[in-house]
């Protein structure tokens, strides 16, 4: 390399003269150069000595070629070679300030002074820190408390603190936890100073739970109860806010000895409860939102802040139903009628049935006492037969309605779900929602006629058709039976009788109210 040599700058010498008096210059010094030119291996220097001085080009390239440096410019550089080939002094600007980075963080961890870094990536136990030289940063130093994501660390920079220093082996032991701890301290001073009851502040929050949110007020933490997040209903703080959120509370309680403090978000703003007669009265229909659904009900948000419940009983005029889900889902919009407000309990009772009118009213109407209707039967039970009327209402002929004389043990002996039979009202009930039919009084009731066509002391004959441990019913009359009582029987007697066998008898007593006819064993 064919270098030409400038002219040493006598007001640059004159200026570090002084200081880099060649009575003590020597290699490993550092020392101050200008730059006097480019070539294309090396930059040339002053070094207001005799000699000019060389450094290597490469110290000064960024990765796109380019220099952030210029003629004229002041720096410092490292003595590699005082002396080299043809004169010149080889310097580093690299290993000048390598030196001077050391010196910083030996200085920082001696004093204990803060230095600052830049995290640059994950390795075993923690992470790497650059502070000018690669320093390694444990787990546990992190933060306050564990970090679960390192990798969001990444090219993030943060103020650190030395906890071991060992230059000869290169070992530099970082801490930001300290820094932090520190940073609390101060701001828990501050913090306590102004909390009282009744005080607003800003707060972080530092972790959620099912019941609610612990708030970073500085140095001190708080706890803000689900309940007292918003005036309506929560099913999760995280539905509100999330770690990391700067958020305004209101300090509820403060216990200056356990240092607990209460806080409430709610309490920011005024109870809607305070003025929620004015826009929402008893008989009101309203428009709400369906935010949580139970099994006994609907909870129905009517404004921001209030809420009502929808009853599972205030839901259908005559629909059963199994569970509300049914009916409305979650953040559906409905229509609502306001049945009663019960302020001092914040208790709204609401129904959706009442949008529409009462059928049952209309039913008594249309189906009088007496009427006769047509329906199909939708169920059988032990008390009786559930007749469809109409829509979704059915009516009941209790068991002791079917047969004027029949004793049934269950409706299925005779009737068949699906069949279509021909009934009578008997009672329509509109409070308590239920309809009665009868199919027995489709037919004049026959025991008005018993008296005058079998009277006491008439013979006649029948079938046995059940032997209890009181008696052995005996049928007469297709449908009709009379009780043979144990007392009117022999030892003989019970023995000899059997199911379905034919008897003899005699009519001892008739009673139409109780329908009721009384057997003796014919002997004649």
């Amino acid at each position: 390399m064919n270098i030409n040599k400038s002219n040493n700058s006598m007001s640059f010498e004159s200026l570090f003269k002084e200081q880099y008096s060649r009575d003590y210059i020597s290699e490993g010094c550092i020392i101050k150069v200008k730059i006097l030119s480019f070539q294309k291996d090396y930059i040339i220097v002053d070094t207001s000595f005799k000699c000019e001085g060389l450094i290597s080009i490469k110290e000064f390239q960024k990765r796109d070629g380019k220099y952030d440096i210029k003629e004229g410019d002041v720096i410092e550089a490292l003595i590699e070679e005082r002396e080299h080939e043809a004169g010149w002094m080889l310097l580093s600007k690299e290993k000048a300030e390598k030196i001077k980075i050391w010196n910083t963080i030996e200085d920082a961890y001696k004093n204990n002074k803060i230095i600052s870094g830049t995290i640059i990536e994950k390795v075993k136990g923690g992470v790497q820190v650059d502070i000018g030289v690669k320093a390694f940063l444990p787990g546990s130093q992190i933060d306050l408390r564990p970090v679960k994501n390192l990798d969001a660390l990444i090219d993030e920079k943060y103020d650190f603190y030395i906890i071991k220093f060992n230059k000869k082996r290169g070992n530099i032991v970082l801490s930001r936890r300290l820094v932090l701890e520190k940073k609390r301290t101060i701001q828990r001073i501050t913090t306590l100073k102004q909390l009282k009851e009744g005080t607003i502040l800003n707060g972080l929050v530092k972790n959620l739970t099912d019941y609610g949110a612990f708030i970073d007020l500085g140095g001190i933490d708080g706890l803000l109860h689900v309940t007292d997040i918003s005036w309506g209903r929560i099913q999760q703080p995280s539905d509100f806010f999330k770690c990391g959120d700067i958020i305004k509370v209101k300090v509820l309680k403060y216990d200056t000895k356990s240092e607990r403090v209460s806080l409430g978000i709610k309490q920011i703003q005024e109870d809607p409860w305070i003025n929620m007669t004015k826009k929402l009265f008893i008989g009101s229909k309203i428009n709400g939102k369906a935010v949580s659904v139970t099994d006994y009900g609907v909870f129905v948000e009517l404004q921001p802040g209030i809420e009502g419940l929808i009853h599972i009983s205030e839901m259908s005029w005559s629909k059963r139903i199994r569970h509300p889900s049914t009916i409305v889902k979650i953040g559906e919009r409905i229509n609502v009628v306001i049945l009663d407000i019960d302020k001092p309990t914040k208790r709204i009772s609401l129904g959706i049935k009442q949008i529409h009118p009462n059928p049952w009213i209309y039913l008594s109407k249309k189906y009088p006492v007496g009427t006769v209707i047509q329906g199909q039967i939708r169920n059988l039970t032990d008390f009786g037969v559930f007749i469809h009327i109409e829509d979704d209402i059915d009516g009941l002929a209790h068991i002791s309605d079917l047969s004027w004389f029949y004793k049934f043990k269950h409706p299925s002996d005779f009737f068949t779900k699906g069949d279509v039979v021909s009934s009578v009202v008997l009672n329509v009930d509109i409070e308590n929602r239920r309809f009665s039919l009868g199919i027995k009084q489709l037919t004049v009731d026959p025991w008005n006629d018993i008296p005058s066509k079998y009277s006491i002391g008439t013979n006649t004959s029948g079938i046995v058709k059940r032997i209890t441990d009181y008696g052995v019913f005996v049928e007469i009359k297709t449908g009709l039976n009379g009780l043979l009582h144990m007392s009117e029987l022999s030892k003989k007697d019970k023995i000899s009788i059997k199911q379905n066998s034919k008897l003899n008898v005699k009519i001892i007593d008739i009673d139409p109210k109780m329908k009721h006819i009384g057997l003796a064993l014919n002997q004649s």
